[in-house]
C-alpha cells in the first residue's frame, strides 16, 4: 500500500520474488481505457498532461452530487455538517498522503499553478524587494516561472536560474554559487514534465536551508509516481495537482510549513477566510481557512480524497517497478526508430519519454499516431526554455502511468514508425 510503503530502493526479502502489479485488474478500474479511437483500442499515454480517473473516484463524485451536496463550514443542518466532514476528511487524507505534520498545513487550491501563484503573491510580495532574487531551475514549467517573473517585476527583484546539462540533469554544484545574500526563495520542480528528470530535492533544500533560504517544490508530476514525504524533504512549500494523480480537475494542494503560512498575508479576500469584518478592519481566520476564500471546490476535494484512497490500495513498490520497466522498454524501443532523437536522458527519471523525429514537426507526429488510437502530447509542454535549450521548437511526449502496458508501448512505437514511413 502507498501509505507507509517502503522506499523504492529497499531490498526484498532474501530469496523472495516480489509479485508484479496486476495491471489487468488495475485497468478494469478505469472505464475510459476500454474506449476505442478511430476504430482502434485507446492507448492513452498523455498522463503528464492529465491522468484518467478510476471508477472509485467517478463514483465518489456522483455520490456527492446525488446524495451529499451542501455548502461547508456554514450550515447547522445534517447535509452541511456531512459535507464539511467529507471536505475536512479529504484534507486529513491529503495530510497523510504528503506526510505533513498537521492538517492545517494543507490548503485546497485549484491546481499546482494556483498554489505557486498563492505563494508568489503572498510570500513573494511580502519578502521581495529591490535587488532581491528568486532562484528557479532551467527545467521549470511556465507555472513556476511566470508567477515569479510577475512578482519580481512588481518588487524590483530578479530571477536567477540553476542550469542543467545535455542529459536534462540539474547542475547541483552550481546551487551554492547561485544562492546569495539577496536570495529570498528557491523554487524547483520535483519531476520535470517535459524531460522526466527526478531532481534531488532533499539535497537542494539542504543547500538552501544552510543559507536560510526557503524552498518551494512543484510536485505536480511527482505525486503520481513517487512516495512524497514533505517532512523528509524538509521543503517549506509543496504543490500538487489532483487531476494528474487520478483525481478531478480543478482541485489541488498547497502544503506549507505552519510557521511559514501563519506569517503570510491572505491571498484572496471573501467569505470563510475571516474571523471578523467591520468597515474599519478585518481580522483573518486561522490556517488553513485564511487561504480558502469563498465556497471551495467541495466535490473536487471529495474526489481527490477518493483518489488518495485508491492509491493507498496499491502496493507502491509494484507500481514503481512496473513504471520503471515501461520507461526502460519504451526508451529502448523508440531509440530503434530511424531518425528519432530522445530529449531528456537523465539517469533518474519518471516514466516520461520525449523525442523528436528528423524532418517531422511534433504536431504531425501527434496527428498521425492519433489515427492509430495512440494519445500522446506534442508541443513545448509549457516549458519553452527547455525547448530552447535543446534547440527544438517542440517534442512528442509519451508519459506512462501504472495502467499502461508493454503492449501499448509496442502500439506507440508502431505508430511512430508509420510517421517515419509517411515522411520518408
Amino acid at each position: 500500500m502507498r501509505a507507509g510503503a517502503a522506499p523504492a530502493d529497499s531490498a526484498a526479502p532474501t530469496g523472495a520474488a516480489r509479485p508484479r502489479l496486476d495491471v489487468a485488474r488495475v485497468r478494469a478500474d478505469f472505464p475510459i481505457l476500454q474506449e476505442r479511437v478511430h476504430g482502434k483500442p485507446l492507448v492513452y499515454v498523455d498522463n503528464a498532461a492529465t491522468s484518467q480517473k478510476p471508477r472509485q473516484v467517478i463514483e465518489a463524485l456522483l455520490r456527492y452530487y446525488a446524495t451529499e451536496n451542501a455548502n461547508v463550514h456554514r450550515g447547522v443542518y445534517y447535509l452541511s455538517e456531512h459535507a464539511t466532514a467529507l471536505y475536512e476528511g479529504a484534507r486529513e487524507k491529503a495530510r497523510r498522503f504528503l506526510n505533513a505534520r498537521e492538517a492545517r498545513e494543507i490548503v485546497f487550491v485549484r491546481s499546482s499553478t494556483e498554489a505557486i501563484n498563492l505563494v508568489a503573491s503572498s510570500y513573494g510580495r511580502t519578502h521581495l524587494g529591490t535587488g532581491d532574487e528568486v532562484l528557479v531551475t532551467a527545467m521549470e514549467h511556465h507555472s513556476d516561472i511566470v508567477p515569479w517573473q510577475l512578482v519580481c517585476e512588481q518588487r524590483g527583484a530578479a530571477l536567477r536560474v540553476i542550469p542543467m546539462d545535455e542529459r536534462g540533469v540539474l547542475c547541483v554544484d552550481e546551487v551554492p554559487k547561485l544562492i546569495g545574500a539577496r536570495t529570498k526563495l528557491v523554487a524547483l520542480v520535483h519531476v520535470s514534465n517535459s524531460l522526466g528528470t527526478i531532481n534531488p530535492v532533499a539535497e537542494i533544500v539542504a543547500l538552501a536551508h544552510a543559507r536560510g533560504v526557503p524552498v518551494l517544490v512543484d510536485g505536480a508530476q511527482a505525486a503520481p509516481h513517487l512516495l512524497i514525504d514533505v517532512q523528509a524533504l524538509d521543503c517549506d512549500f509543496y504543490t500538487v495537482s489532483g487531476h494528474k494523480m487520478f483525481g478531478p480537475t480543478g482541485i489541488g494542494l498547497l502544503y506549507g510549513k505552519a510557521e511559514r503560512l501563519d506569517a503570510m498575508p491572505p491571498y484572496q479576500g471573501g467569505g470563510d477566510m475571516i474571523r471578523s469584518v467591520t468597515f474599519e478592519k478585518t481580522t483573518y481566520a486561522p490556517l488553513p481557512a485564511k487561504f480558502e476564500a469563498g465556497t471551495p471546490h467541495i466535490a473536487g476535494a471529495v474526489g481527490l480524497g477518493a483518489a488518495i484512497d485508491y492509491l493507498a490500495t496499491l502496493e507502491w513498490h509494484q507500481v514503481e517497478a512496473h513504471e520503471a520497466d515501461l520507461l526502460v522498454y519504451a526508451t529502448a524501443s523508440l531509440a530503434g526508430v530511424p531518425g528519432l532523437r530522445l530529449i531528456g536522458t537523465a539517469p533518474r527519471k519518471a516514466s516520461v519519454v520525449s523525442f523528436v523525429l528528423d524532418g517531422v514537426h511534433a504536431h504531425d507526429v501527434g496527428t498521425i499516431v492519433d489515427r492509430e488510437g495512440v494519445a500522446i502530447r506534442t508541443g513545448h509542454h509549457c516549458t519553452q526554455p527547455v525547448m530552447d535549450f535543446f534547440g527544438v521548437p517542440a517534442t512528442a511526449r509519451a508519459a506512462f502511468a501504472f495502467y499502461n502496458t508493454r503492449e501499448e508501448v509496442d502500439a506507440l512505437v508502431a505508430a511512430v514508425r508509420k510517421v517515419r514511413e509517411v515522411f520518408g
